[in-house]
């Protein structure tokens, strides 16, 4: 099974993500052991972002790692139970490798959807080696930046 950065490499949607992974020098952390939740924003939630926002955090590092470890949180955390925690919750308030706290809420009556802030989980629970991927729609900015 792969590992969490091929994965995204092999996906062909996450070009953005990888480029900046790559850029922040994260490569070797998300191919570690972990296991490591991620959520994903795809290369068409990056594309919402402004240009210059993209380009400012691709030359500071230090920003760039911040943004990027927002996206993740120890342990392996499928999505039905992401959603049975924030149900629990109302919300549920979970701690990333950044430091900062992400909201999880789930959305909807019958057909519920799972949030991340506001970005919503539009593919769950990918599998990798090291964790599991949940891919959203909009890149989150900790609070702090």
């Amino acid at each position: 099974m792969k590992n969490i950065v091929e994965i995204a490499i092999e996906a062909g949607t996450f070009k953005t993500l990888v480029t900046a992974v790559q850029a922040a020098g994260l490569v070797s952390a998300l191919q570690s052991a972990g296991p490591f939740t991620v959520f994903a924003p795809d290369d068409n939630a990056f594309s919402k972002l402004p240009k210059e926002t993209i380009e400012g955090l691709l030359n500071d590092t230090a920003k760039l790692k911040s943004v990027l470890t927002y996206h993740v949180i120890n342990g392996k955390v499928k999505s039905d139970q992401a959603m049975k925690l924030a149900e629990e919750q109302k919300p549920a308030k979970v701690s990333t490798l950044q430091g900062s706290q992400v909201t999880l809420k789930v959305v909807g009556f019958l057909n519920k959807s799972l949030y991340v802030n506001d970005a919503k989980v539009t593919k769950a629970d990918i599998e990798a080696s090291n964790g599991i991927i949940h891919v959203i729609d909009a890149v989150l900015l900790p609070p702090n930046l």
